[in-house]
């Protein structure tokens, strides 16, 4: 209800289109949202749908300030992550979804990954619970620098094309 604005594409700073976002319906494709400007704070993956009321859904305190289009893929997935920073450490590679770091390596989570191919969904806690980031195909040497503290990532899943 109420104004409502069209967003195909990344958005850096919704504040400048919308004072605030309280729902949102995501027509075609799939979004990560964000709390804070420039793809910062909070995060929730989107796909289509309407969220009338994420604030509660997600346990957030603040609104929809940034969002980014997740691309669809079709491809192989293929994945390295490491149990330090700057890809130190033991090393592990994944195709497919991990629920648990923990019980497959006997890793205490993820420090720094090479994403080769395709597009994923990290989550903090085991199973694919607590906060989520999401990762395209590029290095991320060291999650502390990006603003995340000394997150450990404990299990990890594909987005699929099956999702949009």
């Amino acid at each position: 209800m109420g104004r409502s604005w069209d967003c195909m594409g990344d958005c850096s700073d919704m504040h400048s289109y919308m004072s605030r976002c309280h729902s949102c319906r995501v027509h075609s494709g799939c979004f990560m949202v964000y709390d804070g400007m420039n793809y910062m704070g909070n995060s929730y993956f989107m796909r289509r749908g309407e969220y009338g009321d994420y604030m509660n859904m997600f346990g957030w305190n603040n609104c929809i300030r940034s969002c980014r289009h997740i691309p669809m893929y079709r491809g192989n997935y293929r994945m390295r992550i490491y149990d330090r920073n700057n890809f130190g450490g033991q090393m592990y590679e994944f195709m497919d979804d991990c629920d648990n770091c923990m019980d497959r390596y006997r890793m205490n989570g993820c420090m720094s990954c090479h994403v080769m191919d395709g597009h994923w969904l990290m989550y903090e806690q085991p199973h694919y619970r607590g906060r989520m980031w999401y990762f395209g195909p590029g290095e991320y040497r060291n999650f502390m620098n990006m603003g995340w503290g000394n997150m450990h990532f404990m299990s990890m899943r594909r987005i699929m094309d099956s999702w949009y």
